[in-house]
């Protein structure tokens, strides 16, 4: 079990992965960013999630905005707000401020603490531009985010880039260049492990359900599937079973301008050229392959009340 700070935009899938990580890590603190949903909608969410799943864990809130470009509007896909539309929603979104305390904290327990990212990674990357010290103690940050292809896995915004990295690529670029150790679970393997909605009935956690119902209407309307992919889930299967995923170590940089804006590319090449984008980048590790079924299995063995 790790010691966690879960940053959040949170919508569906968001709230399927913190439910996960409640049942199988130490959350310290949940850190809302813009994405989904904007970022006080995602204070409110986590709040009432936190509520409805009798998850213990305080609320902090981070960036409303890229870092560099302008803001985009949040995604509609999870419902107006973010959350399916399920639930009655008065909680406040007000809270104190996500960034300061993923310094405070990452300098108070040098070392032991894992940041899970699964929106956009702005908050992550003002804390390290803040407070660069914290990089070498920061255990290991673990982030759904990215695609790179494999099996002709590309972008869901656009055909070269992924919605978290999307959102903010300057943000995702910073933290990808970085001397922080990154694990990176792309679409290359999120795309790969799917539920049906018939599963999730079967879970028996009424909450979930709701949540989900206009998305999985979504899917079915959209790709004629009546499921959902586990993608941010993807970060606790990671860190509970790394041995279901097949994994290579390169540089990451991301494409922040252009049609390719968003992309996250990787070295692929040891071959000589004029000039090298990747100098002084640590290899991140890139999740590219899953046993999706061992991902499944243990997602089912984990939430199915």
């Amino acid at each position: 079990m790790r010691t966690l700070i879960f940053d959040t935009d949170i919508g569906v899938d968001d709230a399927f992965a913190l439910a996960c990580a409640a049942r199988t890590q130490n959350i310290l603190g949940i850190t809302t960013v813009f994405g989904n949903v904007e970022v006080g909608q995602a204070v409110k969410n986590a709040r009432l999630f936190c509520d409805k799943m009798a998850i213990d864990a305080p609320v902090y809130r981070g960036c409303s905005r890229p870092l560099a470009l302008a803001a985009t509007s949040p995604a509609k896909l999870h419902g107006e707000d973010g959350l399916g539309d399920a639930f009655e929603n008065s909680w406040s979104d007000s809270a104190p401020g996500a960034v300061q305390f993923i310094i405070d904290s990452v300098r108070a327990q040098p070392h032991e603490i894992t940041l899970v990212a699964i929106g956009p990674l702005t908050n992550i990357a003002s804390a390290i531009n803040q407070a660069p010290d914290i990089i070498p103690l920061v255990k290991e940050l673990v982030m759904m985010g990215g695609a790179f292809g494999t099996d002709g896995h590309a972008g869901n915004v656009t055909p070269f880039s992924e919605f978290n990295i999307w959102k903010d690529p300057h943000a995702a670029d910073q933290v990808l260049a970085s001397m922080l150790p990154v694990v990176i679970l792309p679409l290359d393997v999120t795309h790969k492990v799917l539920i049906t909605g018939k599963e999730v009935c079967q879970l028996n956690q009424p909450v979930l359900s709701a949540i989900c119902r206009l998305y999985l209407a979504h899917s079915q309307q959209k790709e004629g599937f009546n499921g959902m992919a586990l993608h941010d889930t993807l970060t606790l299967s990671y860190l509970c079973q790394p041995d279901a995923f097949q994994v290579v170590n390169a540089p990451v940089r991301v494409i922040t301008e252009g049609i390719s804006r968003g992309q996250t590319v990787r070295r692929v090449t040891s071959l000589a050229s004029r000039e090298n984008p990747f100098a002084g980048c640590r290899a991140q590790t890139l999740c590219l392959g899953v046993d999706a079924e061992a991902v499944r299995a243990h997602f089912f063995a984990t939430l199915q009340a």
